[in-house]
Parts: C-alpha cells; structure tokens; sequence
C-alpha cells in the first residue's frame, strides 16, 4: 500500500512539473490542429486576402505587372520626383513580393492546384524580369545616376544600392553590343542547362554486377536482381571493406559527369570574361566579404599552412583507432574519416543522439531560443494564433516577434514538421522583406523557417537531436537576421547581402547553441522537466568539436578546389579530376585515391558557384564576433544591442567588408581571419585535454 501511494504521489508530482512549462513549451510541444471554421472569413495564406484560393496567384500577378509598368514609367519621366533607387526598390520588393511567396508555396504547399497556380507566377514574373533585364531606358536611366550622381539628394546607403541594382542589370550584358548580349544570354542558359544534368547525376546511384564485390560485403548494397546498386558512401558503416567499396565505386569516374562540369565551367568563364571580369570567381566574389578570389587565396592558404599540423594530429588519432579495429596496420583512407569522427564521438565520449534527446523537446529549444533573444535584445517569441486559411497546412505555428519597446518587429511562420512532398531540407525562406514605407511606417519582414522533424505523438513531444537543435538555431539565425534588419530598402534587408556574409548570424548561433551556460538554461528532461546532468552537458559539448581541425581542413580543400576552377583555365589539369589530384595533394592531409572522382558528385560547385568558401569565411567571421563579445556572457544584453545595432540592423546596407570591419575594430584581412579559426581550435584542443583527464 505504500509503494502504491509513494507511486501516486511521483505521478502527481511530475504532472505538476510538466504543467510548469511555458506558454510557447506547451505550444510547440503539441501538434498544431486544424481548427473548424464556421464564423470567420478566410484571410488568405501569409494575411493576403487574393490566396483564398489558388486563382489568387493569377491576381497577384496582373497586379504586379500593371504596378511594375507604372514603375517604369515614373524611373523614365523626364518629371520623376522620388530617387531613383526608391522607385527600382519599390519596383524589387512589387515583384519580389509575389515571386518569393510563390516560390516558397510552389515547394511547400500539399495542393497541387496551390503548387500549379505559384509555379505560373513564378514563372510569369522570370518573364517580366528577362525583360526588364533588357530594357535599356530603364538601364541607362540608373547607369546617369550612378555615374553621375541623382538630382535628388542621396545618402552613401542610397549610392551602394544603387550600385547593386546597376550590378544586377550588367549580369545579363545589358551594357554589351547585341551580339555579346545575346552571346550572354545563350551561355546563361548553357550554365543551367549543364547544371542540372551535373546535379541529377551526382546522385545518381552507381549499378555494378554484385560479383565485382566479394561475397561477404554485398548484403550491405541494396539488390537489383544480379546487380547490387550503390547509392552513396556508406560512411557510417562499421565494414571497412563496405566503407572502401562504396568509396571507390560510387566515385569512380563518369565521362558524362565530366563532360557536364567541364562544359559548365568552361561557359562560366567565358560568360565572366565577355563581362569584363578576368575569371569566373572575379565576377561572383564582386561584393562580396572578401571582395577577390586573390584575398580569398590568401586566406585559405595562410588557414591551410596553419592547420596541417593540427589536422595530422587529428589523423594520428584516427590511424590509431583503426589500427586498434583491424588488428593490424591499416592506412587511414578518405572513407574512414566521417566513420571514426562519429565513432569517437558515440564510443569514447558516450555521446549518441537518443542519450540527449528526451532533454531536448521541440518546445524546451523554442523556449531556450526566445530565452536568449529576451536576454541580448529584449524580444519575445510569441506563438500567435492564425486566421483561417493564413497556413499552407495544418502544422504550422506563427511567431510574433516582439520588442519590449519597439512592438512588433516581423513574424516567423514555423514549417518544421515532415510531411509528404515536402522538400527534405532545413532552411529559411523570406515571404516579405522589411523596408521604410513612403509614409515612414515600416513594412515588417515575413519569413518562413523550414525542417524537417518527426511529428509529435500522443505520448510525447518532437524530441531533437543534438544536431537537429544546431541546425533550428542555426535556421533561426537567418530569421532573427530578417526581423532585425530595421533597412531602408528591401533590395538589401536582413538574409540580402553577401553570400559570405549572410551565413554569419546563422552561424554565430551555432556557438550559442553549443555554449554549456546556453543549454543549461533549457535542456529540461520533457516528462521531469530535470536539467540535463552537468557530465553528460560537459560531454555534448566537447563531442562537438572533436576532430575539428580535420574538418576544417576539408572544408579549406572543397573551397580551394572550387576556387581553382572557377579560376585562370591555365591552372586546370587536362580534366577536372587530374585538377582535383592538384588541389588535394597541397591542401587536404589524406591522398588522393586513384580512380575516382569526387568532384563530380559535389553539386555544391553549381549552386555556389565559386563561392564555396563562404563557409569559411562566415565562420571565421562568427568566431571572431563570438571571441570579442558573448565568449564571456553569452546572455549580455549590452553586448547583444551592440551586434543589433552595429551588425544585423544594415542588412547589405552597407557593404558587408567594411560593414564589418567597422564592427569589430579591425580590417578584415586573410591573417585576422585566419588568427580567429586557428585560436578557436586552439581552445578546442585545451577544452578537450580538460575534459579527457575527467572522463578517463
């Protein structure tokens, strides 16, 4: 009879801590359900009142290009009474407005009448761009102003706009004769074409005749009657012969592979070229951080020359454990990488995912989340409750992003629920982007954030994975960004600056993310509402930056082999491979493995396009922000209203080197990059000897 009442009494006691949860746990650790509407008008998907119904897209439309004709007409007046860069902004946020809204629904809605509608007029205002993009009037009515200055008086912000939309006219070789416009025009549509035949054969699995394979290792490739096919690299299987097979085979040379990427860059040149750009990389890297692909050289190999005594101590470990594994002395090969950094991850500091979960609900992270924005800018992540038809599907949740002074700041629409026909990727849409309205009143920013988490059950709430929380923060650090771009101009809110510059928020909430204080504010068991014990918080922590120089060093030899061919031709090898055999002998601490071809399942070399390095750079970036103002008190507030402030409240506003230069205090230089990384792995390393000398 005791134990029964002692039992009773444990129940009503963990009942009374789950009910403690906030408002915002509760919600997001509930499924959202559809509501019965029987009273209230439907508002329209995102609060347009046109997206009743799918036929509102072709509204949407009409109303976009009679608005954009209007437009026009007021940039080519001779009487034009607003400046310049007003009317192309105002002309970029009329047709970004429809296009990035059906761009998202046209992905995400489960309708296919919805998807058809949104793909039209996605399709319809690429049409009215084209044409806007040959229209020379309105071309050369922007090109006087930047090089000579508007009639109406400009600020520095007004010029660098200007700028940029000028930048995005010269693209497509409005400025060219005829000939080369069209030569332009044609080579564009090579790139894509190229393109997306590279990108479906890079995942295209390889088929071979199972008897290639030796008898004892083919029950881990899929059967296809007397073929077994190999589908990708198989990184986290514990057969190192499996991990070699698939290795080898997966990326074993493809002619037509190779042919795609060869005629994609060779097209890339030449359309940089006829641009007036010596190379590819010139042309994309133009506004950027970084500014040329030579300081990008630099910088990857002043990170390069510091990071190969790092790495090899890394690979030193590494060749142990699979010495210890095999029995006997195994060279450490590129497929044994990925197994043994997660190895040492599960086995040495006991760190698996399903271990962490159970303290990481869904709704104990939006409440870290919300936590750490009331702690460094006084916000508050408020789940807001929908009209009829305002969500593509019944799962989603609404944020209202508030300030304790300022109001409302935007709202985050939260798509993070598989479903069917969903795209299977976390990322960050911008539905509406934040500017200064004629009035004064400011237009809030929309956005989507999007993943891809199991739904929550009857008997408990999404749980995440240590990796699934880093990749939610990370998602929300490009929202945070939108809504806290307080820009003039849409053309430059928020997410709209440089590819190297745009991933630096996301990133730097990474470190927050991975940061012991952070955590400790919000892994809560879900049933007990426990914290996470502070050993296995210690050790979450430290399984994140294992082997980080090895990984860093990967990442200097995929941007230094992007950079390369987008580079001078005269560097290329007689193939891209034979050019890849280059690159990796001088900046990766592994070999090359003869007969195969890497490269040619990267389908990051089509979306960044010489731009890979962005990663790098936005970390290395982040890290520097982290070092000088949140490595001491990741919840300052002073120290958060001066990166708002000073950082995320431009946008691309301002150019984004000098943007952060003026930032942190110091010129952004390949050296100060590079010193911020390198000290970073530094402090890894001590953390780790710390932690060892714990656990041992």
């Amino acid at each position: 009879m005791l134990r029964r009442v002692k039992t009773i009494s444990s129940a009503l006691s963990r009942h009374r801590a789950v009910s403690t949860w906030s408002p915002l746990t509760t919600a997001f650790n509930t499924r959202p359900e559809k509501r019965i509407n029987f009273t209230k008008n439907e508002v329209g998907l995102f609060g347009v009142p046109e997206l009743t119904t799918y036929e509102g897209f072709y509204v949407l439309k009409e109303k976009a290009m009679f608005k954009t004709d209007d437009l026009i007409e007021e940039a080519t007046s001779a009487d034009r009474t607003r400046k310049m860069v007003t009317i192309f902004d105002e002309l970029s946020d009329t047709l970004c407005k429809v296009a990035d809204l059906s761009e998202f629904i046209r992905l995400a809605h489960p309708s296919p009448n919805f998807c058809h509608a949104a793909e039209d007029a996605c399709i319809t205002i690429s049409g009215i761009v084209e044409k806007l993009n040959t229209h020379k009037p309105l071309y050369g009515v922007l090109k006087a102003v930047v090089d000579q200055g508007d009639r109406l008086e400009t600020t520095d912000v007004d010029k660098h706009v200007a700028e940029l939309f000028l930048f995005d006219f010269e693209q497509c070789g409005i400025h060219l004769e005829e000939a080369a416009r069209q030569r332009v025009v044609h080579l564009n549509d090579c790139i894509l074409q190229f393109g997306q035949r590279f990108m479906a054969g890079a995942v295209h699995p390889r088929s071979i005749s199972k008897n290639v394979l030796p008898e004892n290792i083919r029950h881990f490739f899929s059967a296809d009657g007397e073929n077994v096919l190999v589908s990708g690299l198989y990184a986290d299987s514990a057969n190192s012969m499996a991990r070699e097979a698939a290795y080898r085979l997966f990326l074993y040379p493809d002619a037509q592979q190779e042919h795609l990427l060869s005629e994609m860059l060779k097209s890339r040149h030449e359309l940089a070229t006829i641009c007036g750009f010596p190379t590819y990389a010139h042309r994309a890297l133009k506004a950027s951080t970084v500014e040329t692909p030579e300081m990008v050289g630099q910088f990857l190999d002043e990170l390069n020359e510091q990071l190969r005594p790092r790495a090899a101590k890394d690979f030193v470990v590494m060749q142990q454990m699979k010495s210890a594994e095999c029995g006997f002395e195994n060279p450490l090969a590129p497929w044994d990488t990925p197994y043994f950094t997660s190895s040492l991850k599960r086995n040495y500091l006991q760190a698996n995912a399903s271990e962490f979960s159970p303290y990481f609900s869904l709704g104990a992270c939006m409440e870290g989340l919300n936590l750490l924005m009331n702690s460094l800018y006084g916000i508050t992540l408020k789940n807001t409750e929908m009209g009829p038809g305002e969500s593509w599907s019944s799962d989603i949740y609404k944020l209202a992003v508030t300030h304790e002074t300022e109001g409302l700041l935007g709202y985050i629409y939260c798509d993070l629920f598989e479903r069917q026909g969903k795209p299977n990727q976390d990322c960050h849409f911008t539905i509406q982007g934040g500017k200064v309205m004629p009035d004064g009143s400011y237009q809030n920013p929309i956005v989507v954030v999007m993943l891809n988490l199991s739904s929550p059950r009857w008997s408990g709430p999404t749980l995440l994975t240590p990796s699934m929380v880093d990749n939610l923060f990370h998602e929300m650090g490009h929202a945070m960004h939108s809504m806290l771009a307080r820009t003039e101009y849409q053309h430059v809110t928020g997410t709209r600056c440089s590819t190297d510059f745009a991933e630096v928020p996301s990133v730097l909430m990474e470190y927050f993310a991975s940061d012991p204080r952070v955590l400790r504010s919000f892994a809560r068991h879900f049933q007990t509402q426990e914290p996470m014990p502070e050993e296995m918080l210690e050790r979450l922590c430290a399984s994140k930056i294992l082997f980080a120089a090895s990984e860093s060093q990967l990442q200097v030899f995929y941007s230094a082999l992007d950079q390369v061919y987008h580079g001078n031709p005269e560097q290329h090898g007689k193939n891209t491979t034979e050019t890849l055999q280059a690159v990796q002998e001088k900046y990766y601490g592994l070999p090359y493995v003869a007969n195969t071809a890497w490269q040619l399942r990267f389908s990051h070399l089509v979306g960044y396009g010489a731009k890979y390095y962005s990663y790098l750079i936005s970390r290395a970036v982040a890290s520097w922000i982290w070092q000088t103002y949140f490595e001491r008190d990741p919840f300052s507030r002073t120290q958060g209203e001066k990166y708002r402030r000073g950082c995320l409240a431009y946008g691309g506003g301002i150019p984004s080197r000098l943007l952060v230069s003026n930032f942190l205090g110091r010129e952004i230089t390949p050296a100060n990059l590079t010193s911020s990384l390198i000290n970073e792995l530094d402090m890894y390393s001590d953390r780790l000897k710390s932690i060892d000398g714990r656990f041992r």
